[in-house]
């Protein structure tokens, strides 16, 4: 018999919630994500630089080249040679919003856990044991909340060991969704 998607709730809401809460460990009490960003020696002058051109909020980069027909054309060549090469986005200018921001993270984490809920509704049976739910789930949650991680670091520049901090928190997710959806799977209760 299968489960339906409604039967899940409870186990939608509370891995939403405590993913997110375990979202705020990682970033509050851990603190492994400091290492994500670095300063530039020169940032005086590069926010002086950035500011005179008054850029919205935006994904800019550096040289920007349309199209793979520019890239080909010999000064876009030695200006990609010549560098610096960045990717830049632009915010708002002022001090970030945080209740808007963790309000999006928690509706962020309820949504990933509603699709991976769903995908269980479809996938396990209402008989299935514990581990077979926390695995299914753990490998959706893991896909839900790391996978694209990767191509930001091979196309977009992100470091590497960035990227394996962020798989690192969606292991950490995928263990949160694993362990509820198991305890709470409608036939175990």
């Amino acid at each position: 018999m299968s489960v339906s998607v409604s039967d899940l709730w409870l186990a939608i809401l509370v891995t939403g919630l405590l993913s997110w809460v375990a979202s705020a460990f990682i970033h509050m009490l851990f603190k492994y994500h400091n290492a994500d960003y670095k300063g530039l020696s020169n940032e005086q002058g590069v926010s002086i630089a950035l500011a005179e051109t008054s850029p919205s909020p935006g994904l800019y980069t550096l040289p920007y080249c349309s199209d793979m027909q520019a890239m080909a054309e010999e000064a876009m060549q030695k200006k990609f040679t010549e560098g610096p090469v960045a990717m830049v986005t632009i915010m708002p200018n002022g001090m970030p919003n945080m209740g808007k921001l963790l309000s999006q993270q928690i509706v962020f984490f309820i949504t990933g856990s509603f699709l991976i809920g769903y995908l269980a509704s479809i996938s396990i049976v209402q008989s299935a044991d514990h581990i077979m739910v926390f695995r299914q789930v753990f490998v959706a949650g893991f896909l839900t909340y790391g996978w694209a991680q990767i191509p930001i670091s091979i196309w977009m520049g992100q470091p590497w060991a960035n990227c394996l901090r962020y798989l690192l928190d969606a292991l950490i997710y995928a263990a949160v969704a694993g362990a509820i959806f198991a305890l709470l799977w409608p036939s175990l209760l």
